[in-house]
């Protein structure tokens, strides 16, 4: 049973629009919140509430009229190495902090990066897992992410150079992610003081890594915070069809193409594949952030249901406007800051 609650944690002033927000609490920690509100379903939306909230100043269009203009001069290649060669470079396109400390690593066999910032508390760690649909990405595409969460949360950061598809298809990611995961338990790293992270490919796997890592006996980590998570590799949500005039990332045949390379054969309904078909029953907390202007907005929004009907404590945000895995241009997006201190206020206080 899920229902909405209000949340008293403040909101930023500054920033102005709407934010769809469903909470799906538990029954067991009803009795740890207040009181409940409980709301009808709006706008034919599967949930049993909508709670919306609006801050107090004008969001600047053309900010994200920026970002979609920088995508569109730099258009996805047909060959791999240039898609790769593609997402390293937009993640080139801002400076790393100078105050952050980047140390490589051996993670279990899993090459990774630690980041830190003068503050962060080395007993918790964010365990980030980059995006790429799967065949793409890398340390170097997301290490300003990761190293912003960190910051953010007041903790370093683990980000996993997990391996890649077509060269090294599913389950080989999952494998890795969950081998990242035993390499900080067996720093001595508590469970309750890791959270993970991941964006689009790297959300799904989010859910995956916590379900590997229930099915193995493994504790929980604190939460995870899946940003425009891909958890459908059919593509079947109403989303790829009404929002694909709207997003400049994203298409249906660009992921049915992804989907084939990483399954390799696999069935597409795998649980640790597209993990919306996984039983989701026992894993820790989960914010799922997701933009209004994405094609994978269905894929957020039902996997906030499969979680909330296993009893799994979930917060969706859906982000008015946002474009596919916003938070990665944060250095010149307003809403991508504020994204990242949402998420920070939610892992700091999992993890206290």
């Amino acid at each position: 049973m899920t229902s909405v609650i209000t949340n008293s944690d403040s909101w930023c002033d500054d920033f102005a629009s709407l934010v769809l927000t469903v909470h799906c609490i538990p029954i067991c920690e009803r009795r740890r919140n207040g009181a409940i509100l409980n709301f009808a379903a709006r706008g034919g939306a599967s949930f049993n509430g909508w709670m919306m909230r609006s801050y107090s100043a004008v969001m600047a269009d053309h900010e994200i009229g920026a970002i979609r203009a920088l995508l569109l001069a730099r258009p996805r290649p047909d060959e791999l190495s240039q898609r790769r060669k593609r997402l390293d470079d937009l993640g080139a396109l801002y400076k790393l902090p100078t105050d952050v400390r980047i140390e490589s690593v051996e993670a279990n066999g899993v090459r990774a990066e630690w980041s830190s910032t003068p503050h962060a508390d080395p007993t918790c760690v964010i365990l980030f897992l980059h995006g790429g649909g799967y065949v793409s990405g890398s340390l170097a595409s997301h290490r300003l992410l990761a190293t912003e969460i960190g910051r953010v949360c007041g903790a370093r950061t683990l980000a996993l150079d997990y391996r890649l598809a077509p060269e090294y298809p599913f389950p080989a990611a999952v494998r890795d992610v969950l081998a990242g995961y035993r390499f900080l338990l067996s720093c001595g790293i508590e469970p309750r003081h890791i959270a993970v992270a991941g964006d689009s490919a790297g959300g799904g796997l989010t859910v995956a890594l916590m379900v590997s890592a229930r099915d193995a006996g493994l504790p929980q980590p604190a939460c995870g915070w899946c940003i425009s998570p891909w958890v459908d590799l059919e593509c079947l949500g109403e989303s790829m069809n009404s929002k694909s005039e709207v997003d400049p990332l994203i298409q249906k045949a660009y992921l049915k193409e992804l989907a084939a390379a990483y399954l390799n054969g696999a069935d597409p309904r795998s649980a640790l594949a597209a993990p919306m078909h996984a039983n989701l029953k026992g894993l820790a907390p989960l914010l799922i952030h997701v933009g209004s202007a994405e094609t994978l907005l269905d894929d957020a929004i039902r996997l906030a249901k499969v979680a909330g009907t296993a009893d799994v404590a979930v917060t969706l945000e859906i982000w008015p406007d946002m474009i596919h895995a916003w938070p990665l241009f944060y250095q010149q997006l307003m809403a991508g800051r504020h994204a990242i201190a949402r998420a920070g206020t939610f892992i700091r206080s999992r993890m206290s």
